[in-house]
């Protein structure tokens, strides 16, 4: 059958389940957005604000679902605009499509109006990229894409089209989608020496990150838990894949981590990564980092492996397959006097909650939570609200919680809340955001007033860059150098300016009946909370200062 590019192309997209692409039109991916909407009643296409918007949706519908979102952008500031997008579903393993047109293959290199080199940009950022000049690889080439955004360590690929490829028709013939693998021979002898570790061990820390959610790992690492009898902290990206409240949770590990968890990872004798990088806001000091135990690191990439800390020993593998035999030939292990130890830490300094509970934060956080029984797709930006999502939201779920960790990406909640909200119709949907974060991408409220979703922003407002502000406080002689907004918006006219439910918080009575009417409501809301600027994100471990030693409280 003899069919346009673009037509194959939307083809292709059908081969692969795809049902909905988030994106914006421009004059080189015309032919593309025509052939969308010849196939309009069979995938729907959501038009953000701004082409970052339309990434960060396609990538909270992936987080959201487990499937590769697909964003759609023309050439030349289009393309680029997807960059920030793109960056941040590489840093952290979202597995994304980007499909960007291009001017015409006879017009490429001279400079042409709207042109870029969009694949040299992304090599950094990319599993792999794509241009593709000859028509007859187009549809091998978006098959391709796919397989590699989901194999191994999932991530962003992207397929750039020049305009003439999207129009000249060539022969197409559907086929199932490509078989990926998720999965990779695990080593017996790297089980062997797996197994004798955990068994040689008195004092063991299992630490999982957002690997566990990749593989769908979250039962396994239960069990492991169980097996091991060992103690659990996870990475933010991490949050959902344990049970908050289990006995052996020690809550977050790393900067802002929790005091028991920096106790354990002192004390113990046995480190078991399971799925991370080991990012720096995880080390601290790597000088310091379990300095009194033998590191054993389980992840599906062996870039990963020795890359920020040494270890003893890895297994290079799947954690889902790894932690399937690692159960299968362990006995149950006793360490009743260590979880002992570390219990008695949790209690005298609670992960959950800070050490006064009448802040604003933790009572916002905890009264949502209470109020959709921890049921609700919870995004975030980044800064302190991030963090204090992160401390006081307990999350039961692995994709319950969508928030920018590697990058961290200030104004990626809401087009990821967007995306979720889409893939999820019937669930609650709500972006925790600072007034920093919200003024990157207020303008995507008007996508969700076009599309009728009812996301709730929740704005913690203190009037400052609260994280730039913090580190001024305590590293910076209080020099608040252009960290303080003087924004005079009035954020509840601005909500209703673009047709959504604007609401505000100013005392903790306000909480709960404002929340319950945002929740009530059904429609597109913004809550501006205000938030006293002295509010800080605690604990906190200093640049450079080990892991063990984090300030639990500022004068």
């Amino acid at each position: 059958m003899k069919l346009t590019g673009a037509q194959i192309l939307v083809n292709c997209l059908l081969e692969q389940g795809v049902d909905t692409v988030f994106g914006y039109p421009g004059g080189q991916a015309l032919f593309i957005y025509e052939a969308l909407y010849e196939y309009q009643d069979k995938i729907k296409h959501i038009l953000t604000c701004h082409e970052q918007g339309a990434s960060h949706a396609a990538d909270g519908y992936a987080r959201s679902t487990g499937r590769v979102g697909v964003v759609i952008a023309t050439s030349g500031p289009g393309a680029t605009n997807l960059v920030t997008g793109i960056a941040t579903a590489y840093m952290d393993s979202v597995p994304l499509v980007a499909i960007t047109g291009n001017v015409s293959t006879n017009l490429l290199g001279r400079d042409s109006f709207q042109e870029v080199d969009i694949t040299g940009v992304t090599v950094p950022i990319t599993k792999h990229n794509y241009i593709v000049k000859d028509v007859n690889n187009l549809a091998t080439t978006v098959r391709e894409a796919f397989k590699i955004a989901r194999s191994g360590r999932p991530g962003p690929v992207l397929i750039d089209i020049p305009k003439d490829i999207s129009a000249t028709t060539a022969d197409y013939e559907s086929c199932e989608p490509l078989k990926f693998s998720a999965h990779s021979p695990v080593s017996s002898e790297e089980i062997k020496t797996a197994i004798e570790l955990i068994k040689s061990s008195n004092r063991p820390f299992i630490f999982a990150g957002g690997g566990i959610k990749a593989a769908d790992a979250c039962g396994e690492l239960f069990e492991f838990s169980k097996k091991v009898a060992s103690p659990v902290a996870l990475s933010l990206m991490g949050l959902g894949s344990f049970p908050p409240d289990d006995e052996l949770f020690t809550g977050m590990l790393g900067m802002h981590g929790s005091k028991a968890s920096s106790v354990a990872v002192s004390e113990c004798d046995l480190f078991i990564a399971l799925g991370t990088r080991f990012s720096d806001r995880v080390l601290c000091n790597p000088k310091t980092f379990a300095n009194n135990a033998k590191i054993l690191h389980i992840d599906i990439d062996p870039a990963e492996i020795n890359k920020n800390i040494g270890v003893y020993a890895a297994v290079h593998g799947n954690v889902k397959e790894t932690l399937s035999l690692l159960c299968k030939q362990l006995e149950k292990q006793d360490h009743s006097e260590w979880l002992t130890k570390i219990v008695e830490v949790k209690k005298k300094f609670p992960s959950d909650r800070p050490l006064k509970n009448d802040t604003m934060p933790y009572k916002i956080l905890t009264t949502l939570h209470d109020l959709t029984n921890g049921e609700a797709i919870i995004t975030t930006e980044v800064g302190q609200h991030q963090m204090w999502t992160g401390q006081y939201y307990k999350f039961d779920n692995p994709r319950k919680l969508l928030s920018s960790g590697g990058l961290g990406t200030m104004g990626y909640g809401l087009g990821a809340a967007i995306g979720a909200q889409v893939a999820n119709p019937d669930k609650r949907v709500c972006n925790i955001a600072g007034d920093g974060s919200f003024y990157m991408n207020l303008n995507e409220i008007a996508t969700t007033v076009t599309y009728n979703l009812p996301i709730i922003e929740i704005i913690m407002n203190n009037g400052v860059l609260g994280m730039v502000r913090q580190w001024q406080k305590l590293f910076f002689n209080q020099h608040y150098s252009n960290s303080i907004l003087h924004r005079n918006t009035d954020i509840i006219k601005l909500a209703e300016a673009f047709g959504a439910v604007g609401l505000e918080i100013r005392e903790p009575e306000d909480i709960e009946p404002v929340l319950k009417k945002a929740l009530a409501c059904g429609k597109p809301c913004v809550i501006n909370c205000i938030i006293d600027s002295e509010e800080n994100v605690l604990p906190m471990v200093p640049a450079g200062a080990a892991i063990e030693d984090p300030i639990l409280e500022l004068s």
